[in-house]
């Protein structure tokens, strides 16, 4: 655990507090949003090749959907038709996994600072004794004697909990950044192809599910781990569209 303080929790903790001691009006709001921007632009490859990983399974539905209704009698011979399918556009189903896999220290960590990393006094306003320890050098004697306000644009404090709004908000981008990746195509009927409806039914499930769940923590922990959600979800839905925009779309773009 010492290895994971020091190599992902404190430079976060220490470039977010960093990002609120210079930038203009010193607010904390703003701070989250650029410390979730940067994160996410050191993340751009991982997850540019999880965004590809589903766009190339969205464009393999029809072959696969065709392979299912060719070989509806036979599963054997169906799963090794869709394993040669992959194989020859290169594709893995389980190569989404692994940037997943990487992005997840960041983001515990990322958690761990929003949720227990701006901690400060209720007295003074200074940030806990124990979070102090956590700061670099250049940064201990700013925050030593200076306060820090939680509250942001003037109107949202982000130690506040149960901000219903927020978690709205952010329940609503993280469903949108899931509805994005999900097939368009028809769910499989043929008789042969039932592990391939099962699959079709938990990916849509799980696009109502997760951004329920993501709005409920959002509503019970602190409204600046919600900021965070929602300034990453913004990010993704972006990321996504310019992935995921048609060609023709991106040809008329580059014109002058």
């Amino acid at each position: 655990m010492e290895f994971f303080h020091t190599i992902f929790y404190e430079p976060i903790f220490n470039g977010l507090v960093a990002v609120y001691r210079f930038v203009p009006g010193h607010d904390l709001g703003v701070a989250i949003v650029a410390m979730t921007i940067a994160i996410r632009l050191v993340l751009i490859w991982p997850s540019i090749a999880q965004i590809r990983s589903s766009k190339s399974l969205q464009e393999l539905q029809p072959k696969i959907k065709a392979l299912q209704e060719k070989y509806k009698g036979d599963r054997q011979e169906l799963a090794k038709q869709t394993m040669a399918l992959y194989r020859a556009h290169k594709t893995n189903p389980l190569s989404s996994c692994l940037p997943t896999l990487i992005q997840l220290p960041f983001l515990i960590a990322l958690y761990q600072v929003f949720i227990a990393g701006i901690q400060t006094d209720p007295a003074t306003q200074l940030l806990l004794a124990e979070r102090q320890a956590d700061l670099y050098p250049s940064l201990q004697p700013y925050f030593a004697s200076t306060p820090v306000d939680t509250l942001s644009f003037g109107l949202l404090n982000l130690a506040a909990k149960k901000n219903i709004f927020l978690a709205l908000v952010v329940g609503a981008t993280q469903y949108l950044q899931a509805k994005m990746l999900v097939p368009k195509t028809a769910p499989p009927t043929t008789p042969g192809a039932k592990d391939e409806q099962l699959a079709t039914s938990m990916t849509r499930q799980m696009t109502l599910i997760m951004p329920a769940v993501t709005a409920w923590i959002s509503y019970i922990l602190p409204a600046g781990l919600a900021l965070y959600f929602f300034v990453s979800n913004v990010f993704s839905i972006v990321q996504q569209w310019l992935m995921y925009r048609p060609k023709k779309q991106k040809e008329e773009l580059r014109q002058p």
